[in-house]
């Protein structure tokens, strides 16, 4: 079978961008994806920061970026990706499902939630243990749950649980919150959120499900404080295992490109959460992918 133009790997505002653009470049392309396209936006319950769109659901901009896809005849490929061979001029991307050959990758992977790394996390992971408000929030109804971390996600995720359960505590180990200052003012009038502040959860407690938080603060004070449910919102890690070794990264991880999105392998391109870069955001991933395919037409 003839070499792809470019695989677009992972359905993210990066990749569902980059298929856009591709579409229109005519490329021979398609995009992998073993789920359903639209990335972790789809696990966001309200974005009001992506121009043309106030207040609109995470949900429903995924929908409308796949729906653009699809209309311009977007070629997916819906299975999960097990290895590259990113060495020669055609590359190799091997799934579970067959193996299919191409000129160039376009690694649009995205990053993944960062686990707190304490005991009973692990094991009470999907019993009260969550990675996503949006997701599991509605099964907390009129109970406590318990929020941790500072950033945009952690005070977007304890507004939103505001509006479900009868109280969330905020708990953040500084002083003050690194989310917008716009969530911290929101997050500062809603009645029923506890913000506990220089404090970190030390343990996480429960037989079956999640019944209680170890929590200690700055000057070495504990308590238990008995939730139903903890959510757990301290950054993200990126999804570049299976380019580990084979291009250039941080120490974190992320890859290294260039302003044209090249990495240090010739033909292999990142787009996105995946690549070091100074924005995460809905935007700049989208930008990111429509730089990368016109940076791909021009080398091809």
């Amino acid at each position: 079978m003839k070499p792809y133009d470019v695989l677009i790997i992972g359905g993210g505002p990066a990749g569902l961008a980059a298929a856009i653009y591709a579409s229109r470049a005519g490329l021979r392309y398609a995009l992998v994806e073993q789920g359903f396209p639209g990335g972790q936006v789809l696990n966001t319950s309200e974005v009001d920061n992506y121009p043309g769109f106030p207040e609109i659901s995470g949900m429903d901009l995924g929908m409308k970026w796949m729906e653009h896809a699809q209309k311009l005849g977007m070629q997916q490929i819906m299975e999960e990706v097990t290895d590259l061979e990113v060495g020669e001029d055609i590359k190799v991307v091997r799934t579970f499902g067959g193996e299919y050959t191409t000129k160039n990758i376009l690694f649009c992977t995205g990053a993944a939630p960062r686990m707190l790394g304490v005991p009973g996390e692990d094991r009470l992971r999907g019993k009260g243990v969550s990675y996503c408000a949006t997701c599991d929030g509605a099964f907390f109804r009129n109970q406590k749950t318990a929020v941790i971390g500072g950033g945009d996600t952690a005070v977007s995720d304890a507004i939103y649980l505001s509006a479900l359960c009868q109280e969330v505590f905020l708990i953040h180990r500084r002083d003050r919150l690194r989310a917008a200052d716009y969530l911290c003012k929101k997050v500062q009038m809603k009645e029923n959120i506890h913000i506990l502040w220089n404090s970190q959860v030390r343990e996480i407690q429960g037989e079956e499900r999640v019944s209680s938080l170890l929590v200690s603060d700055t000057e070495g004070q504990e308590k238990r404080l008995e939730v139903a449910g903890a959510f757990i919102a301290v950054g993200i890690q990126p999804n570049s295992g299976l380019l580990k070794g084979k291009v250039d990264t941080d120490s974190a991880g992320y890859i290294l490109t260039n302003d044209h999105m090249e990495t240090s392998i010739r033909g292999v391109y990142a787009a996105g959460d995946v690549r070091k870069k100074f924005l995460r955001q809905i935007i700049t991933a989208a930008a990111d992918g429509a730089v990368a395919i016109e940076s791909i037409v021009a080398a091809l």
